[in-house]
């Protein structure tokens, strides 16, 4: 089948549905039964979902909500992104863009860099970036997935004198704390797209990374050169993926604000 979802539920579905337009005219009623489908892996609410993209991608449509979205008021927001080595136990990079009042002109990219792969940079970089949230509360923070949150929980354990687990907790669960995939985008919103990662919805939106293979793997290859070579050119590849990033959540947030709701079902 040509791709309308992820690799697993293609595979699931391919044998019945050779085309996305296929599936998007499908009656799926005669495969669902109670809770399960006729598709391993994949249930009912799934399989809505999967096909309700499909029909946008087959009929060549645009983006809706289904639900109206909110996003905290305040005029400072601040978009959160992390880079971590996972083999090294190491987060090595933590980068903000900050917009005032909406107004891209006022944007400014703020980043906290472990230059070394050792406890003490890593957690001077995070006493950095802490204080760095702390001196510019109240904001809107935005992130996209729970991962920056885990990434400094972790940190918090690590270095224990930054900050504690629970204030990191505190600053996650606020109200003007938004992760944009699981808040937004994942639950109340479809896209005409393969997935919904926010590579994929910003490019879809007209943005570009500077780089011609931006990716988080890459970042950490890119962090091993710049340890073997200190090249500051290098550092700054891997500066501006991130700050790139940090922009296309922005992308991201402000098509959210005006993306036209839809009543379905």
């Amino acid at each position: 089948m040509a791709q309308c979802g992820g690799r697993a539920a293609r595979d699931a579905l391919c044998g019945t549905f050779p085309t996305v337009k296929a599936f998007a005219a499908a009656e799926t009623a005669p495969h669902i039964h109670k809770k399960k489908t006729a598709f391993p892996g994949i249930g009912p609410d799934t399989l809505e979902k999967l096909q309700a993209r499909a029909k946008l991608r087959a009929d060549g449509g645009r983006p809706y909500a289904k639900a109206p979205l909110a996003f905290p008021g305040h005029a400072r927001e601040l978009f959160f992104d992390v880079e971590t080595h996972p083999m090294l136990d190491l987060c090595y990079l933590h980068g903000f863009v900050v917009r005032e009042n909406r107004d891209d002109a006022t944007e400014r990219c703020v980043q906290f860099f472990a230059d070394a792969p050792t406890p003490e940079a890593e957690g001077e970089a995070f006493r950095k970036a802490w204080a760095f949230l702390r001196d510019h509360r109240p904001c809107a923070l935005y992130y996209y997935s729970p991962y920056e949150q885990t990434t400094l929980a972790h940190l918090a354990r690590k270095h224990p004198a930054v900050c504690s687990e629970d204030e990191v907790r505190a600053l996650f669960e606020a109200d003007d704390a938004v992760d944009l995939y699981h808040d937004a985008v994942r639950p109340h919103t479809e896209w005409p797209t393969l997935d919904f990662s926010v590579k994929t919805l910003a490019e879809y939106l007209g943005f570009r990374w500077r780089d011609p293979h931006p990716s988080g793997a890459a970042s950490v290859r890119w962090y091993h050169d710049y340890l073997a070579t200190p090249d500051p050119a290098r550092k700054q590849r891997i500066l501006d993926y991130n700050e790139d990033d940090c922009r296309a959540m922005r992308v991201l947030l402000d098509a959210l604000r005006l993306i036209p709701r839809r009543v379905t079902g």
